[in-house]
């Protein structure tokens, strides 16, 4: 069974790479939760606008710039999931030192290419 992830800063707009990774974490029988701004659904994946708590993270792959991802903080470190992936513009010294604090695994990645290549 695949690992859930979580996909901070989901899109039901289809030129966003959260709206792709979305349809290609489904595509890699990945389950997957999401949380953007606007509700909706992708790829069956309904998009949550509140802080939902979901079970058994494994993994958050963000899509918020660094000055969004302020508000986030506490939230992603309640999951304590077993790492965070920074996509592309996502990259933020501050909270990796927080997830180092905490022992959470992180890495500057894209989540397509990681899916891509079978890496991820």
């Amino acid at each position: 069974m695949n690992k859930k992830t979580l996909v901070l800063g989901a899109s039901t707009n289809p030129s966003r790479y959260s709206y792709l990774a979305i349809q290609r974490l489904i595509a890699n029988d990945y389950i997957v939760r999401a949380i953007g701004r606007k509700e909706g659904v992708v790829s069956g994946v309904k998009i949550h606008t509140a802080k939902k708590i979901f079970k058994d993270i494994d993994t958050i792959t963000l899509y918020i710039n660094k000055k969004n991802q302020v508000d986030f903080y506490d939230y992603i470190l309640e999951f304590k999931p077993k790492r965070v992936l920074f996509n592309p513009g996502t990259e933020n010294v501050e909270l990796e030192n927080l997830l180092s604090q905490n022992n959470i695994a992180f890495e500057s990645a894209c989540t397509l290419v990681l899916l891509g290549i079978g890496e991820y």
